[in-house]
C-alpha cells in the first residue's frame, strides 16, 4: 500500500500524558499509548504540541542536522502580541506588566534514552529564588516544562519561540528580564561564517527530533537585539555546549588567580550581535566545546536532582549578597570544583534547596556579555 493511501486511513495524535506520537486506526475514538499506557481521545484535528518520539536517529540528528532549521511560524493562538503580527500568544501566558519578568524552561525528554532527571527541579528552584530573593512577581514568571497540564506551556520548539518573544515584548527602560534554560544543548556546523570556532550552539526543545533545534543565531535575534536602552537581560543556561549560546560579542576569560580579560567574538563587525542599547549578560554551564557527562545536568545523582550550573549560581548569589559579576563567576566555579562546597546555601532559601538537591559534578561556568565592563566593579543586580 502506498504512503498516500495509508495516510488517508490513519491519523496521528499525541499522548495526553507523555506527548508520544500515536497512530490511530480509521474511525478510532481513543488510543492507548504504548509508552505510558494512558488512553487519549482522538481529536478531529491532532493537537499541535510536537510530541516526543523515541530516540531513533538521535546521534545522527545531532551530527548532521534535523529535518528543518527554519520551520514556518508557530500556529496562531488567542491574544495577539501586536497589531498585524503573525505570532500570537496563548491566552494562558502571563500578561506581565511589571518591571521584572522571567522565562524558565526545563526539559526532561521523558521516555527517551537521553532523559534528564533534574530539569524541572531547576525551574522550580529558579522560580523560588527569583520570587523570594529578587522580588519577581509569580504572575510575571512563565515556566515551560513537560509537567505542565496546558499544552501551550510544554517546551516544544514553537512554544519556546513564542515564550522568548513574550519575554522581550514591550520591554522599556528599567525592565529586568531573566531567561533560564535547563536541558540538552548541541553544536552545529556554522553556515554563515559568524562563529570563531566554526560551530553554532543550539538548544534542544522537547520535539527537536521532528522540529529541529534552536540555534544561537535565532536566540540572539529574538531576545538580545530587541533590548532597548535601560533594559537588562540575564540568561542562566544549564546545558552542554552553552558557552556562547546567546551569540553575545564578548566572552570573559578568567583564571583561577582572578586575572580576567574579554575576548571579542564578533567575527563579522557588520553583523549586529549586540543589543539596541540595552545590556545582555549570560552565565552558562560550560564552554562551547564541552561534550562529556561532567557538563551535563544528568550528572547529579539521586532523586530529585538538579543541574550543576543552576545549583552553583544559586549558591553563589545567596552566599555573597551584593556581589560583583567577577566574584559571582569565581564563586560558581569554586562551588563546582569543590563538589558543591561544604557549607551549602545559607539561610531559609538554603533549607528549601537542601530538600531538593543532591550534588556531584565538575565543569567550568562561563560569562558572556553584549558589552565589556569591569567584572570586579560592576555589581550583580537582577
Amino acid at each position: 500500500m502506498s504512503f498516500m493511501a495509508s495516510s488517508r486511513q490513519t491519523r496521528t495524535t499525541w499522548c495526553s500524558r507523555c506527548g508520544a506520537s500515536i497512530s490511530a486506526p480509521p474511525g478510532a475514538r481513543s488510543v492507548r499509548c504504548a509508552l505510558c499506557h494512558t488512553t487519549t481521545r482522538v481529536e478531529r484535528r491532532p493537537q499541535h504540541n510536537g510530541g516526543l518520539h523515541q530516540a531513533v536517529g538521535f546521534i545522527k540528528g545531532l551530527l548532521f542536522g534535523s529535518p528543518s532549521q527554519q520551520p514556518p511560524p508557530p500556529p496562531a493562538s488567542s491574544g495577539s502580541m501586536r497589531a498585524g503580527d503573525p505570532y500570537r500568544l496563548p491566552a494562558s501566558y502571563p500578561r506581565a506588566r511589571g518591571k521584572k519578568r522571567a522565562l524558565l524552561v526545563g526539559i526532561s525528554y521523558s521516555f527517551t534514552k537521553y532523559e534528564l532527571k533534574g530539569t524541572v527541579n531547576d525551574v522550580n528552584c529558579m522560580a523560588y529564588l527569583l520570587g523570594q530573593r529578587f522580588g519577581f512577581p509569580s504572575d510575571c514568571i512563565l515556566a515551560l516544562t513537560q509537567e505542565e497540564k496546558d499544552p501551550n506551556r510544554w517546551p516544544t520548539k514553537d512554544n519556546i519561540r513564542l515564550a522568548m518573544r513574550w519575554l522581550v515584548e514591550g520591554c522599556t527602560s528599567g525592565d529586568s528580564l531573566v531567561f533560564h534554560f535547563s536541558g540538552h544543548g548541541v553544536q552545529k556546523l556554522d553556515n554563515n561564517g559568524d562563529e570563531v570556532d566554526g560551530y553554532d550552539e543550539a538548544l534542544c526543545p522537547q520535539d527537536f527530533e521532528d522540529r529541529g533545534v534552536i540555534l544561537d543565531d535565532e536566540i540572539n535575534e529574538t531576545i538580545v537585539r530587541p533590548l532597548g536602552a535601560g533594559v537588562k537581560l540575564h540568561a542562566i543556561i544549564d546545558t552542554c555546549h552553552s558557552g556562547t549560546i546567546l551569540d553575545l560579542p564578548y566572552l570573559c576569560r578568567i583564571s583561577r588567580t582572578g586575572y580576567w580579560q574579554w575576548e571579542n567574538h564578533n567575527r563579522q563587525p557588520d553583523a549586529q550581535k549586540g543589543t539596541s542599547g540595552g545590556l545582555a549578560i549570560s552565565f552558562s554551564g560550560c564552554g562551547d566545546s564541552q561534550t562529556s557527562a561532567e557538563s551535563n545536568t544528568t550528572a547529579f545523582l539521586g532523586s530529585p536532582s538538579t543541574g550543576a550550573m543552576t545549583y552553583s549560581f544559586i549558591k553563589a548569589v545567596e552566599s555573597e549578597p551584593g556581589t560583583t559579576y567577577g566574584r559571582l563567576l569565581s564563586a560558581m566555579r569554586a562551588t563546582i570544583r569543590d563538589n558543591g562546597g561544604e557549607s551549602g546555601i545559607p539561610g531559609p532559601i538554603g533549607s528549601f534547596f537542601r530538600r531538593v538537591i543532591t550534588f556531584s559534578n565538575a565543569q567550568e561556568p562561563q560569562l558572556c556579555a553584549s558589552e565589556a565592563f569591569d567584572i570586579y566593579r560592576k555589581p550583580f543586580i537582577l
